[in-house]
């Protein structure tokens, strides 16, 4: 019997088993999904659970049941691509015909002294429901500084606002605007919205230091409460200490098939995967169908294609407390309820159709 490891139940590892099961799946192959935890995350809402506008359910999704699907929980150690063997932490090591590698991405910190120890995160669930209890335990008129003008610091600092109207939030990003990757004409939108609600948006901004009760723009020290980190990302350590090479990000060089060079066992798919966009939750699991169709055809014994289509995101979408929205559908630009409601509506068909 073959072992397809699926070393992360994110959302590329999700597409993976449920375009397999439960009638895609080779009568000679089973599958054993690791992971640390018993279900799966909605990470793109985790902004949310930290804010305390939703609760811990409303971001776990049960993973799918299957005679051949095996799961492991627990911390993954390191990837043995010569013995194909995946080690544990206080287990045995887990063998592999073929392995995807999905284990997501950790902060980065960008050698700033002090953001790794005094800063709270929204990479993880766990982090996630820490960042809640420290702010849900923060007294009237405490400052929170929110470190990074990107889609996640920009939902965080909204719902945020919705849920403690009492906090003092800063937002500080680097660039002249914030959401730099999306038109100026959706960032001026978002940035009046901040306006509007007493959020506090610090253009130009550089974090030279983080202490505890306080935070460096440009080495002046402003007073805060809570700090919490939202100004980039980097693979997972794992997939940091593989001797693979890897792109001026960090992220894993792969063929066209989304296998490592020289292991076209071991395929990679979202964040810690070197592709032509941003990392997103819809970018891992169109990849993930294409990894699908790659491995049907080499458990089939059939040639690989030298190529594939290039994946086309169809949009992304932002929310600004429960009302109000903005995101791109294909290169328009959206803003206001609509985008807010598209954004509901395909959390809620993902949720049902993976629920």
């Amino acid at each position: 019997m073959k072992n397809l490891v699926i070393l992360g139940g994110g959302y590329g590892g999700m597409r993976i088993l449920h375009r397999l099961l439960p009638n895609h799946l080779p009568e000679d192959v089973q599958i054993t999904l690791i992971d640390r935890n018993p279900y799966h995350c909605l990470k793109t809402e985790y902004y949310a659970l930290a804010a305390g506008t939703i609760s811990d359910q409303h971001v776990r999704v049960s993973f799918p049941e299957h005679q051949r699907l095996h799961h492991t929980y627990g911390e993954v150690v390191s990837i043995d691509l010569e013995r194909k063997e995946v080690v544990m932490k206080d287990k045995e090591p887990i063998k592999y015909d073929d392995i995807v590698i999905g284990l997501g991405c950790d902060d980065k910190f960008h050698n700033i002294p002090g953001a790794d120890e005094f800063t709270y995160s929204i990479q993880t669930i766990d982090e996630s429901r820490q960042t809640y209890q420290t702010l849900n335990n923060l007294t009237a008129d405490s400052t929170v500084a929110i470190v990074g003008g990107g889609l996640s610091g920009v939902e965080l600092a909204s719902e945020l606002r919705m849920s403690r109207k009492d906090l003092n939030i800063k937002l500080f990003d680097r660039g002249k605007h914030i959401l730099s990757s999306f038109p100026e004409k959706v960032s001026s939108y978002i940035e009046n919205w901040f306006r509007e609600h007493n959020v506090d948006v610090i253009n130009g901004a550089t974090i030279t230091k983080v202490d505890e009760n306080a935070i460096y723009n440009h080495d002046d020290p402003v007073q805060v409460d809570a700090v919490v980190w939202t100004a980039g990302i980097q693979p997972n350590k794992v997939v940091r200490d593989l001797q693979v090479g890897k792109d001026p990000q960090g992220r894993i060089i792969l063929t066209p098939q989304h296998f490592i060079p020289e292991h076209e066992d071991a395929f990679v798919v979202g964040d810690c995967a070197s592709l032509p966009h941003a990392p997103s939750a819809q970018l891992a699991e169109l990849q993930a169908e294409q990894v699908v169709q790659i491995l049907q055809k080499k458990w089939k014994g059939e040639p690989l294609p030298e190529s594939l289509p290039p994946i086309k995101l169809k949009g992304v979408f932002g929310s600004l407390g429960k009302k109000e929205g903005f995101g791109l559908l294909g290169d328009r630009p959206l803003m206001g309820r609509v985008p807010r409601m598209i954004k509901s509506g395909i959390l809620w068909m993902y949720k049902y159709h993976n629920g």
